[in-house]
């Protein structure tokens, strides 16, 4: 997948979310979990995982097909963390 349909398909996920106010707190505590230990200390100095960690996350929940996920599925999974 080129790199603009994945930039859409992850807008298309922070709009969502920026529309679900009740689930702002859960993306927080997911980033902080999902953030490297020393994120600071290296490029590109963002609390961001591994492109290797995502690309196996979503590699084992979708397939090999390398698309991101729906926005609709990433706000139900946000919902079931914030249940638990």
């Amino acid at each position: 997948m080129t790199t603009w349909p994945r930039v859409r398909a992850w807008l298309a996920v922070a709009v969502g979310v920026a529309a679900r106010p009740d689930l702002w707190w859960t993306v927080l505590v997911q980033a902080r979990r999902l953030a490297p230990t020393g994120w600071w200390r290296r490029a590109p100095f963002a609390p961001v995982p591994s492109a290797a960690y995502l690309r196996f996350r979503l590699e084992t929940a979708y397939g090999a097909g390398g698309d991101p996920p729906p926005a609709r599925e990433i706000v139900r999974f946000l919902e079931w963390c914030r249940a638990r």
